[in-house]
């Protein structure tokens, strides 16, 4: 599909671009984010430069295919995310593990939290920001959360709250001009996707537990949290769906 101008964008040229992402080898929920971005491009023309799509919006709707086998969503039990852990000795990536495992978060949430974030006091630690753009250790940038209902303060366990505080120790000596903007997972800079994920598939390996994606820690959380008896609405709100049905 070539570049389209927004004044030539038509129920043709839509038409065109449906087909083409429907033809792609991608997942029906890729193809419904796609989808989004286009009508988010859309409703920002429409409403700071005055464009007009309402014939195009009539035919357009979200892709669905009802022979799409969903995909299996794995998770780690508690014996098994303790025998991860317990290869893992370096003390800053125990951290990681157990703030994706024990608070659910998304590995953007987990990439954004500073020092200033965890309340060693009140044993909890604040969602307030994430890292979605990072191409390299020295290019990131800051965004709000997913949604509101992601801008959340958890509570930490003991053993995560005793690991932090020997790693801010350890940052404070080792890391020159160490403050509380420092990144947990990082330093001055946060730590890129692909360490933090080549780093669980070596520990899975060691382990000897079943590879899972780093989202699938929260699929983790949410089924410990069911385990110990949580309903829920409470399963929602700590890991800031905006809607309980997810």
């Amino acid at each position: 599909i070539a570049n389209v101008k927004l004044k030539d964008f038509n129920i043709d040229v839509y038409e065109r671009w449906r087909r083409y992402i429907s033809s792609c080898n991608i997942s029906t929920r890729y193809k419904n984010d796609i989808y989004k971005f286009l009508k988010s491009l859309l409703n920002y023309a429409t409403d700071w430069y005055g464009f007009s799509f309402v014939h195009v919006y009539r035919k357009m709707h979200n892709f669905n295919n009802p022979n799409e086998l969903p995909k299996e969503m794995l998770y780690f039990t508690y014996d098994e995310f303790q025998k991860f852990l317990s290869v893992e000795k370096d003390i800053k990536f125990r951290c990681a593990w157990q703030l994706l495992y024990y608070c659910g978060l998304r590995i953007g949430e987990l990439k954004g939290i500073t020092w200033k974030d965890i309340d060693f006091e009140n044993r909890t630690v604040s969602i307030n920001k994430q890292i979605t753009q990072q191409s390299c250790r020295s290019r990131w940038s800051f965004s709000p959360p997913k949604t509101a209902k992601s801008n959340r303060v958890l509570p930490l366990t003991k053993v995560l709250l005793n690991d932090l505080e020997a790693l801010k120790k350890s940052d404070s000596e080792l890391l020159f001009g160490f403050n509380d903007s420092y990144f947990v997972i990082g330093d001055i800079a946060p730590q890129i996707s692909s360490t933090i994920t080549a780093k669980k598939n070596r520990n899975c390996e060691l382990a000897g537990v079943k590879q899972i994606r780093i989202h699938d820690f929260r699929h983790s959380c949410a089924s410990l949290l069911i385990y110990k008896g949580a309903n829920i609405n409470t399963v929602s709100k700590f890991l800031g769906h905006t809607k309980i049905e997810e």
